[in-house]
């Protein structure tokens, strides 16, 4: 049998290979073709890039607590609101076709009004991620608490359990690989639900320093700017990643 951790290390070395020929393609075709650097910069401009005086530090933690308060929110009321829904018929027939109607709206319309309402800032770049990526957690979290057998819940509720007994012994347990892959998914929408905001209005970010080195063509700090932004997001999803392994996983396991 094979051995699972050496396993695991082959898939990662596989993929931090496959993440070495992008950029080694990448900097064959700017070298051998010759390409100008304000239209594709060599992966070494790329990094001498954060030599300049762009505050990265602090763009970069600024568009991080965006991404992260708003992802965390998104959580926090999905899973809010799905336990509701799924406790209450009428909850879920009053609810969930509004919390459609409103997620209909396209955020970069929203943006201006959200703006109005706070001001610029943190703020209303917080709740431009959150309304993004909110929905793929509220409706994969409605459907696994949904997906659990109702012969298991009523064999549980003959021997006394209470509802919230259900709900954290059989119900939760049981949608939590439903939530993690929701939360796999709100991770990309939250990322761009922070861009989004400092696209429409902000004075500090990476989208706002984007915004910024367009008008000087520096294009090498803008594909930085990009780079650490998927940093961000990959670092949130490596964090779901590890929520799925210590308890999806662990539960298989002892199962």
């Amino acid at each position: 049998m094979d051995d699972p951790f050496w396993s695991r290390m082959g898939r990662i070395g596989v993929g931090i290979l496959m993440h070495g020929l992008v950029v080694l393609a990448w900097h064959l075709w700017v070298t051998l073709g010759d390409v100008p650097g304000y239209v594709m910069p060599s992966p070494w401009d790329t990094v001498m890039s954060l030599r300049d005086d762009y505050d990265w530090v602090h763009n970069t933690m600024v568009t991080a607590g965006e991404v992260f308060f708003g992802y965390l929110l998104a959580v926090v009321v999905g899973v809010g609101l799905a336990l509701l829904v799924s406790w209450s018929k009428l909850l879920d027939a009053a609810l969930m076709p509004l919390v459609v109607t409103t997620n209909m709206i396209p955020k970069v319309a929203l943006g201006p009004i959200i703006i109005v309402w706070f001001s610029y800032g943190f703020l209303p770049n917080v709740i431009i991620a959150f309304s993004i990526c909110f929905l793929p957690i509220l409706v994969t979290t409605v459907r696994g608490l949904r997906e659990i057998e109702p012969e298991l819940i009523d064999l549980v509720r003959t021997l006394r359990a209470s509802r919230w007994q259900v709900f954290t012994k059989i119900q939760f347990p049981g949608a939590l690989p439903y939530i993690l892959s929701g939360m796999k998914v709100a991770v990309v929408l939250a990322v761009a639900g922070a861009i989004v905001g400092e696209f429409i209005a902000s004075s500090e970010g990476l989208g706002y320093l984007m915004l910024q080195v367009q008008v000087t063509l520096d294009t090498a700090a803008m594909f930085m700017a990009v780079l650490l932004i998927t940093l961000i997001g990959v670092v949130l999803y490596a964090l779901v990643l590890l929520l799925e392994r210590l308890f999806v996983v662990k539960e298989s396991r002892v199962g």
